[in-house]
């Protein structure tokens, strides 16, 4: 089948690489690129952000394709909205910028699953290899995604100059059939610019991620000298991901690097006569529950922002990185760089009260049931659900003094014995417990939590919920179980519950109360604004929680830090009131304040290598 459609293939790219050198028009050239994700910016921000890129001198913005973020559901791909792709490519080319496209299937970016769809890691083991079911599934969506992407091509008037092969695969496998399957995936569907693959400065990464007719490419934080020991005479020196920050995990400190540290390496880089991409240039955001995991003997959630202390921050911000890259990348322009535009309006703080409207436990009991009963409880994939809560119950005998066993739990339960919260469990934690009044017959409620797909190494692709079962006294198995599942993209919402001013506090904390008496459930706030505008959201004195406005998941907050703000760009927000929703699964703050800058919490300086 030719997947080229009516384009002829008697075209040349637009950038070509002979003798160590990227040329374009017969010249010499480089490629200044800044890595900048649709997904992770709100589209009405897009060209906001974009003109910030041409304004620090990039003359290409980097974005990587999320698979799981246009199809969510199989079979079902959407590119339309905030997932308009070919929207956003074409902005890059209106605002003056080339484009370098680093589809899926794997992105890893520190995203959920690495890009991956979860119903497509919940049934295949073998990721990125050529397993006959993966790569049914690849080209499946490369039908619908790359004949998107071919009519956009430099070749055919369009922005895309080069376009990725696959992520980091030499630190991750060895099956050079299955890159060379990529390759030519792209080639035979009628991609014909240069094609790239990117890995780590290592003889065995560059060895296993490397493929014949792809020009290897390296990410690093201080590498310069060594990417060209490893370097080919006959490739041109290119940094795909140069990390001038990096992300953040829930209860680390916030990652920084110094623009003299990130630009010391940038120049070195040019020197060198190399090509740059700043990972990240404009980090955004991971709204919702898209951030990933890593996993390096713990689980190690991501947090919500993405900011990654880039040149232009989460909210637009330029700060001394933003000039110095201005100043390196201006010599390699022919004309005077756009100027910097003007920072966002941001909204006055204010402090408004955040009122409890059901407890932790009832609000269980709200979310719809999902699937049949099954002996034993089911896995996030099993029963279809991408992220969030699922709420498992059963009936089961409690000794008087027992324990509670969940095996291989991902990621974190709050437990339940009838409506008295007897603890919460991480991972593959054992909750002991001894019930006054003795041994009864009693309702078990388990309301697990993902805490974020793991993006990187080994682990990519493991599932959520309840992998293999409960036990009592480490020995007999509970069975009979019921599942509820917070749904995708769902709210609690507020409206189909008791006015909360009619709600009596006593009665919502004797249900909801956590060990150290602390209220935990679902709260709400209004908050009236004159004129929608940027703003940052913090909860002091909450625990945990997911975090709506206006119906839109926001992402968390945890006091494990470092975050300890959200970002609620103006698009979210209308003229009058505006609704928040808090669950918080530990223990409600009292209040929700607005705040005119972000707090990211303690910082560490961070090199890399």
């Amino acid at each position: 089948m030719n997947h080229a459609s009516s384009f002829s293939q008697d075209v040349s790219p637009a950038i070509t690489r002979r003798d160590g050198r990227l040329f374009r028009s017969g010249q010499p050239y480089r490629i200044l690129a800044g890595a900048l994700h649709y997904f992770r910016v709100h589209p009405d921000y897009w060209e906001d952000r974009l003109r910030r890129l041409a304004a620090m001198g990039a003359n290409t913005v980097d974005t990587y394709v999320a698979w799981n973020f246009h199809e969510r559901t199989e079979g079902e791909p959407q590119f339309d909205g905030w997932r308009d792709l070919e929207s956003f490519i074409r902005l890059a080319g209106d605002v003056g910028l080339d484009v370098y496209l680093r589809p899926s299937p794997y992105i890893c970016a520190e995203w959920s699953n690495g890009g991956l769809p979860f119903w497509l890691t919940g049934r295949v083991s073998a990721l990125r290899t050529s397993d006959p079911e993966y790569l049914a599934a690849v080209d499946r969506w490369y039908d619908e995604l790359i004949p998107r992407i071919v009519p956009l091509q430099a070749a055919f008037g369009g922005p895309v100059v080069a376009v990725q092969i696959e992520n980091e695969y030499g630190s991750f496998g060895s099956d050079h059939t299955y890159l060379e399957h990529q390759r030519d995936a792209l080639r035979s569907r009628g991609i014909v610019e240069l094609l790239t693959t990117a890995d780590g400065i290592t003889p065995d990464m560059l060895t296993h991620g490397s493929v014949a007719g792809a020009l290897p490419t390296f990410t690093f934080g201080t590498g310069v000298a060594t990417a060209q020991e490893l370097r080919r005479p006959e490739d041109a020196l290119v940094c795909s991901e140069l990390w001038g920050g990096w992300f953040d995990h829930w209860g680390e400190p916030h990652h920084v690097r110094s623009a003299e540290s990130m630009i010391g390496t940038v120049d070195e880089l040019l020197a060198a006569g190399g090509s740059v991409s700043i990972y990240m240039a404009h980090g955004g955001t991971n709204f919702g529950l898209w951030n990933g995991a890593n996993h390096d003997g713990a689980l190690q959630p991501t947090i919500t922002s993405y900011d990654s202390d880039a040149p232009i921050g989460e909210d637009g911000s330029l700060n001394a990185k933003f000039e110095a890259l201005r100043t390196a990348f201006a010599p390699f322009h022919a004309i005077e760089l756009p100027q910097r535009p003007e920072p966002a309006p941001v909204q006055a703080a204010q402090s408004v009260p955040l009122q409890p409207v059901t407890s932790l436990r009832d609000f269980a009991e709200t979310l719809p049931m999902t699937g049949a009963s099954t002996p034993m409880p089911q896995t996030f994939e099993q029963l279809g659900v991408e992220d969030g809560i699922v709420v498992y119950q059963a009936q089961v005998d409690v000794p008087a003094d027992a324990t509670i066993d969940i095996d291989t739990l991902h990621d974190r339960a709050t437990v339940f014995i009838d409506d008295e919260r007897v603890g919460t469990l991480e991972r593959d934690g054992r909750l002991s417990l001894s019930l006054p009044g003795g041994a009864r017959r009693a309702l078990l409620t388990l309301i697990v939590e993902s805490l974020g797909r793991i993006n990187y190494g080994p682990r990519t692709g493991e599932g959520k919920g309840i992998m293999r079962g409960v036990r009592i006294n480490g020995r007999r198995f509970v069975h009979g179980w019921t599942h509820r599942a917070l749904p995708r993209d769902g709210v609690p919402s507020a409206g189909a519950w008791e006015a909360a001013d009619a709600v009596a506090s006593a009665d919502v904390t004797a249900k909801s109360a956590a060990d150290d008496g602390r209220v935990a459930g679902v709260a709400r706030a209004a908050i009236d604004v004159e004129t929608p505008a940027d703003a940052w959201l913090a909860f002091p004195g909450g625990n945990k929680a997911m975090v709506w406005l206006n119906g839109f998941l926001l992402g968390r907050y945890w006091k494990v830090g470092p975050q300890q703000t959200l970002y609620a760009p103006a698009p979210l927000w209308r003229s009058g009131a505006n609704e928040i929703i808090v669950l918080d699964t530990d223990g409600l703050g009292a209040t929700v304040d607005v705040r005119e800058r972000p707090e990211f919490g303690l910082t560490e300086e961070f090199v890399g290598s």
